[in-house]
């Protein structure tokens, strides 16, 4: 395989939201910046189809003049982020100038004339939800990189990095020109997304039917590990809730109520449908669908009967926006009307919201690697504005610093050369899916819904022969192949710290439920750290300043 050496200021590894925000300021203020992206920037990341909610973020003129009551509402409700208060801050004092932002762009933040606060917030509490209509996204934000003179290099991932005597190079495989590239840049920001794949999906035969996007596999989460950078809370796994096997997000879209076949609301926030707050029940109770099913009250549907005109077209207009097209279009064929037909709900696949631990800068523990976005805590808000503050910072760090002399790297560079020509020069092996799906299968089963000591163990005993495997086995017949080789390898070790992770926090809180612990323990109010020192993974407890 071919290699080309590519030199920046800045390399933004990944082209969603957050890289996007940061390849635009980055750019502004004089740095030379680079976006390397697995798919194309009109169309990737967890925003590639659209969005409705700006969550979470401070409106002067909905909240007053005090942003701190919606800096605590933030931190009640990020509780498996568990970010420090100094990053909630940072991010809520610049969030409004970036909703001002993007509608000077052309995205419209605002619905018939004003702000627009619903879903996802508690009745009573400090709304923090803003409606915003994200369908044209990611188009907006490409022009306006490319406006600024960003580099954009789609269908290339970046799959590794190499950390020598403090200098950082990364790998990329181009699919389509069949070239590996090595990329020296003064500093790196990641923003590789949510990890998915690592679990089974509702509908496990099918593989990509998840709620997130499928291609973004977390790989920015291996790649800090591998350099020596902390991750945060890998073990504070969560799930998500919508239409029964229509994996797709946007359940506080709906304005209805969760009902069991009885029509008894199955929570306690709503009992006849409220545009305001949809049904936050399956926000709370994480395990309702299965609780219901397991005592013999299930299903759990979403009952939208009795909604006002004006309500229905409200809940239309925003299922298109969150990016919803493709349910409303299977809606329409079999001739299923919400307003009449009530629509079972369920319980997706389970995400792993913890990463790379960033500060409110977004810097590392590493010089010069810098993260945003869904690297650690999810939402369009937190991806927008702290992309925007990291490419900042990020180019500021680079006017600091001189790239590393290449020859330091030869040798890494001839070996990662020739481990992709050996991936697709095996002519006997398995398939990615095939190792794709047995480590989904052992993450279900070991780290799943309900963990324990042995459990534990024997899925890191599990684990580790599969990598085995895997690596001496694992076989592509052509560069996008490869390309899901990389990201499945890289799933294996992100597993791995996860079981480890789960291991070591030795209570239950939240989605996380030991059975040989089954108390939430308050002394663990922090965040647990692993990091590569030498060869293994070593962990530390980090405190929260809330």
């Amino acid at each position: 395989m071919e290699q080309e050496i590519i030199e920046t200021d800045v390399l933004c590894i990944g082209g969603g939201i957050a890289g996007l925000m940061a390849a635009i300021r980055a750019s502004e203020i004089g740095a030379k910046v680079i976006i390397a992206e697995k798919a194309n920037t009109v169309h990737s990341g967890n925003g590639t189809t659209g969005n409705d909610h700006f969550m979470r973020c401070y409106v002067p003129e909905v909240h007053g003049s005090d942003y701190m009551p919606v800096v605590k509402e933030v931190l009640a409700a990020a509780k498996d982020g568990m970010k420090q208060r100094i990053y909630v801050e940072t991010w809520m004092q610049k969030s409004f100038d970036i909703v001002q932002l993007w509608e000077s762009w052309g995205i419209p933040m605002k619905y018939h004339g004003k702000y627009e606060f619903a879903g996802h917030d508690l009745p009573g509490h400090t709304p923090t939800a803003l409606k915003y209509s994200g369908q044209n996204q990611k188009s907006i934000l490409t022009r306006e990189a490319l406006k600024r003179k960003v580099t954009i290099m789609n269908r290339v991932m970046v799959f590794d990095m190499i950390n020598h005597n403090g200098g950082i190079i990364a790998f990329g495989l181009d699919t389509r020109r069949e070239k590996l590239l090595v990329f020296r840049a003064k500093s790196l920001i990641l923003g590789t997304g949510l990890p998915t794949r690592l679990y089974p999906s509702p509908t496990p035969s099918q593989m990509f039917n998840v709620s997130f996007c499928p291609a973004n596999t977390g790989d920015g989460r291996i790649m800090a590990y591998k350099v020596g950078a902390e991750l945060a809370n890998l073990e504070l796994t969560r799930r998500w809730a919508g239409p029964r096997y229509f994996a797709r997000c946007g359940k506080a879209t709906w304005v209805g109520v969760l009902r069991d076949p009885q029509g008894e609301p199955a929570g306690p926030f709503v009992t006849k449908p409220d545009r305001r707050y949809g049904d936050l029940a399956a926000d709370f109770w994480t395990t309702l669908f299965e609780d219901f099913a397991k005592s013999g009250k299930g299903p759990v549907y979403m009952d939208c009967s009795g909604i006002a005109p004006e309500d229905y077209e409200y809940m239309m207009y925003w299922m298109v926006h969150e990016g919803n097209t493709a349910l409303l279009d299977y809606l329409a064929d079999q001739n299923i009307d919400v307003r009449k037909h009530a629509v079972e709900f369920g319980t997706y696949e389970t995400l792993v919201p913890g990463g790379v631990y960033y500060n409110e800068k977004g810097e590392t523990s590493v010089s010069g690697l810098y993260a945003t976005g869904d690297e650690t805590m999810g939402g369009i808000s937190n991806a927008a504005t702290m992309g925007w503050l990291t490419g900042e910072n990020a180019a500021a760090y680079a006017r600091t610093s001189d790239l590393r002399d290449i020859k330091e790297f030869t040798e890494a560079i001839n070996e990662k050369e020739q481990w992709l020509n050996e991936l697709s020069s095996r002519k006997t092996g398995v398939s990615w899916q095939e190792v794709n799906n047995a480590l989904q299968q052992i993450m279900y089963d070991y780290a799943g819904n309900t963990r324990s000591q042995t459990m534990i163990n024997a899925g890191l005993t599990y684990l580790a022969r599969l990598k085995e495997k895997a690596h001496d086995l694992i076989q592509a017949a052509n560069t996008h192949e490869l390309m899901n080789c990389l990201e499945t390898l890289n799933l294996l070790d992100l597993g791995e710290l996860v079981l480890i992770s789960c291991d070591q926090r030795k209570e239950t809180r939240q989605s996380h439920v030991r059975t040989d612990y089954p108390f939430t323990n308050p002394l663990l109010n922090k965040l647990l750290i692993v990091r590569k020192i030498g060869e293994k993974p070593s962990i530390q407890w980090k405190e929260l300043t809330l």
